[in-house]
Parts: structure tokens; sequence; C-alpha cells
């Protein structure tokens, strides 16, 4: 069956059977490799993608519930890397060896959307299921609250325009 859908910003569609993960549609329909692979059961966060918007485990949505729905993957936050998110987390050189950070990045990124300011409380409530095996843990945090930094010096600056968001 086909199904339609917006994958960072660019309407797509697929076919495939209804109960194949979204996860498998991003990669090896779709071609688009950052979201990764993990558990396979929506407890690790390493396929971390935003379905109209929220932070959202790719390895367990099927393609028919995610029909219609606006994707944004590690590769539709920028293109060119520009993102708070990714700024911070290159500067605060919060990977190590990298394989979770394509889903802490999208969960990072989904919590600013709407919470610029947060907390450390919101911090771990948010990233709460992303997993790292080398423990970045504290990397990760300090990378959200200069990321949050970054995205408010852009709005102060009057430059909200260079601050990618979900496409509507």
């Amino acid at each position: 069956m086909a199904y339609k859908l917006t994958v960072n910003g660019r309407p797509v569609t697929v076919d495939v059977p209804s109960d194949t993960p979204l996860l498998w549609v991003i990669r090896d329909v779709l071609d688009l490799k950052g979201t990764k692979y993990g558990c396979g059961m929506a407890l690790c966060g390493c396929c971390t993608v935003h379905i109209n918007g929220q932070a959202s485990r790719s390895c367990t949505t099927t393609i028919s519930s995610a029909a219609g729905k606006r994707i944004t993957t590690l590769e539709g936050l920028s293109e060119d890397g520009t993102h708070p998110v990714q700024i911070a987390w290159q500067e605060i050189d919060v990977p190590q060896c990298g394989y979770c950070q394509a889903g802490q990045i999208m969960s990072a990124a989904a919590l600013l959307a709407k919470n610029p300011h947060p907390t450390d409380a919101d911090i771990e409530a948010a990233m709460d299921g992303n997993i790292c095996r080398c423990g970045t843990y504290l990397r990760i945090r300090q990378a959200v609250h200069r990321a949050a930094e970054i995205k408010a010096k852009l709005a102060d600056t009057n430059h909200a325009d260079l601050i990618p968001s979900e496409k509507a």
C-alpha cells in the first residue's frame, strides 16, 4: 500500500506493508542514514525522530500510523549543521562513540522547541530513555543548556529566521 507523509519538509510516497516500522522506511526506502537502529523496542532512543514536532521512537512507529504526518530526521534539522543543538554538540564535544547522538540531538531539539529555557530537571525528563553507553550524560546536559543560549542569542539579535523550525 502507498503511504504519503512529509519527511524533512518534502512530500514523499512510499509503497510498503502497513506494519513496516518508520525507521526502516527512513533508512532503507528514503536512504536517510542519520536515524539509527538501537534496540527495536523504543527503549534506547537511537531511532528518535520528530513526528509532528514530537520526539518519537521510529523503531516502533508503523508507517500506517505515520501516514499524513510531518517527520523530521537528523538530516532535516538543518542542511548545514547550524541548528543550535548541532552547534552546541560540537562546541561541547559531546559524542564519544557517537552512536546514540542522532537520537540525543533529536530529543534535545524537540525539548528546546517547546521549552527554550529548560532546567536540569526538564532536560533529564526530556532525555529520559535516550541511553548513552559511553556515559556522556553530563556533556549532553551541558550542550542542551548551551543550545538554549545559542537559540536565545539568535532570537535576541533579531535573527530568529536563522533558527530552523519544524515545517508546518
